[in-house]
């Protein structure tokens, strides 16, 4: 006979554990059961399955639950550490530390299931300009303070080195250091965070940054709770620090599959390409925990995975609604030896108005934007039968587009190590001067390889 916390396994389904409750007891979603004969082992309901059955992740390796065991309700959540002790530090959703700096303890703990229902009047938008220092991200894309901002790509195109040298030039090289930083590492491998974190110790910045980890090898219970639970955090130093919060997550696409992993297992009828029907609703209620409120601007920078280069996959397109700026990353591009391999065609930002970035922004951006475009239905002329046989004005515009292409590559300072060239930091008025030389002519008669990876043009282009 089950007492009235205990509830015993009654199906076993990889990480989707079923366990069954006497009639007299309703437990809570979310609340935490332990194996009786090992409290080590926790699982989290999740949503019921019968009047008295429910179904539980396991947030633990499954080998020591078996059918008939026996679970104990503590009738708490899974709660995350928070607070300045967890600065500097790299650790998973229970806890444990990964950076072999002891054990983490602290005095604060936050729920991360918990949204607060912000009113309309306390929800802050900005129009100021975040500054990168990345040319065609500024130019381009330019990020909002208290926006979002998604890099897509695949696999191999550089969406992990962009995020990098981003926390290098926003966090290292920031003069506010007021602001705190999170981020998440949700399905990716573990030597990109190590590398991440030990880049972050060198510059001695690691201290306004916390570091929730989930990677690859994790089961996808953890790796789906690491992004709410990343997210949860950032918003914790917005309300209790009233601070900017820069957050950062790598990948937001393995927080979808994470979750459409999870419903597979549950048995849920799958949705629009496969994906759990549950999934619109599950970024909603991630990218609800980082509003930029009166105590603060969350920032939210997100790379995502984008499978087999398609970025009309749903698991993609689920993640639109929410951002302010596409980073659109292209393998063609890529391939072409530029780099960063950003589309500057398909790449924009809601800041491209007059009212944000001012007119010299926006009217060279429009007019590279014209350019850009026309240049791309003369590629396949040129392909066939050479640059020559375009009329004198194509040609003018065809090399125009080539000399912005090659401005727009920039080399990084988290590559400067591998390649052996130096970083470069653009200011955005830099950026902006350039380009309306360039689309103005001024350049006409250089060559287009002279522009690749410089940074502010001085006078003639620096060779």
């Amino acid at each position: 006979m089950l007492d009235k916390k205990e509830a015993m396994v009654v199906g076993i389904n990889g990480q989707i554990i079923e366990v069954e409750f006497s009639t007299l007891y309703n437990p809570n979603i979310y609340d935490i059961l332990v194996l009786k004969n090992n409290p080590e082992t926790k699982l989290e309901i999740v949503s019921s399955a019968s009047k008295t059955s429910y179904h539980c992740l396991s947030l633990n390796n499954t080998n020591s639950i078996s059918r008939g065991g026996i679970l104990v309700n503590t009738e708490k959540k899974l709660l995350l550490p928070a607070g300045d002790k967890v600065l500097g530090r790299a650790f998973d959703i229970f806890g444990r530390a990964f950076d072999k700096k002891g054990k983490l303890i602290t005095d604060e703990y936050i729920d991360t299931h918990i949204n607060t229902e912000e009113s309309l009047d306390n929800i802050k938008q900005s129009t100021t300009i975040l500054e990168t220092g990345i040319k065609a991200i500024d130019f381009f894309a330019p990020i909002l303070k208290g926006g979002r901002v998604g890099m897509f790509g695949g696999a191999g195109v550089g969406k992990t080195v962009i995020l990098n040298e981003l926390i290098n030039n926003i966090i290292i090289n920031s003069k506010d250091k007021k602001t705190f930083s999170v981020f998440s590492a949700v399905g990716e491998r573990s030597r990109e965070a190590n590398e991440l974190y030990n880049s972050l110790i060198d510059n001695k910045a690691s201290d306004s940054v916390a570091m929730v980890v989930g990677q690859m090898g994790e089961n996808p219970a953890v790796r789906y709770k690491t992004a709410y639970a990343g997210a949860s955090l950032a918003g914790y130093f917005r309300d209790q620090k009233k601070s900017d919060v820069l957050y950062l997550i790598d990948n937001m696409y393995r927080f979808a599959q994470a979750g459409n992993e999870l419903a597979t297992l549950m048995n849920q009828l799958p949705s629009e390409d496969g994906y759990q029907p549950t999934l619109v609703s599950e970024m909603g209620a991630l990218h609800q925990k980082l509003l930029s409120t009166n105590n603060g601007y969350i920032t939210s920078i997100e790379a995502v995975f984008v499978p087999s280069d398609d970025l009309t996959d749903f698991g993609v397109r689920s993640i639109n609604p929410y951002l302010n700026s596409f980073v659109i990353l292209s393998r063609e591009v890529y391939q072409q030896g530029i780099l960063p391999a950003i589309d500057l065609l398909q790449s924009s930002s809601t800041a491209l108005t007059r009212e944000i970035v001012g007119d010299f922004h926006y009217n060279a951006y429009e007019r590279s934007k014209s350019i850009l475009q026309k240049a791309k239905s003369l590629d396949r002329i040129v392909s066939l039968i050479g640059f020559s046989e375009l009329s004198l004005e194509d040609q003018i515009t065809y090399r125009r587009s080539q000399i912005i292409k090659n401005y727009m590559t920039q080399n990084f300072f988290v590559t400067a190590k591998q390649t052996g060239n130096k970083g470069s930091y653009v200011k955005i008025e830099d950026t902006v001067e350039d380009m309306l030389d360039i689309v103005e002519g001024k350049y006409d008669k250089e060559n287009p390889d002279n522009f690749l990876y410089k940074g502010k043009i001085v006078g003639k282009v620096r060779v």
